[in-house]
């Protein structure tokens, strides 16, 4: 099991997280972040710091972003576990679900 990072991230970007995981297994896409599950600890640093309350344990993702689990699977597909995310810096790539959704995230 890991962290699943869903919608209230998406053209976010906060970043707190990345700064405060200890593994650095958090990865940028072009419009959200993602977590590597091998990489990752589980050791729950980052979901407090989510200033948008976007990180859950992967069997707590409520129903309606249950899509995001399988996105950030689908995000590591070609990527792989490069052993951090600072080795490879932002992507432009996001999985098509994520890729395909309307902005979110600006402030009316």
């Amino acid at each position: 099991m890991t962290y699943i990072i869903a919608e209230p991230c998406v053209d976010v970007l906060d970043r707190a997280c990345v700064e405060e995981c200890p593994v650095d297994c958090i990865y940028e896409g072009g419009r959200a972040l993602y977590i590597q599950p091998d990489e990752c600890v589980d050791c729950g640093a980052c979901e407090p710091v989510c200033p948008v309350e976007a990180i859950f344990y992967e069997d707590d993702v409520p129903d309606e972003w249950e899509p995001y689990v399988s996105a950030n699977v689908d995000f590591f597909v070609d990527l792989g576990s490069p052993g951090g995310a600072s080795k490879v810096g932002k992507t432009d790539y996001d999985p098509p679900f994520v890729k395909n959704l309307p902005p979110m995230g600006e402030e009316d």
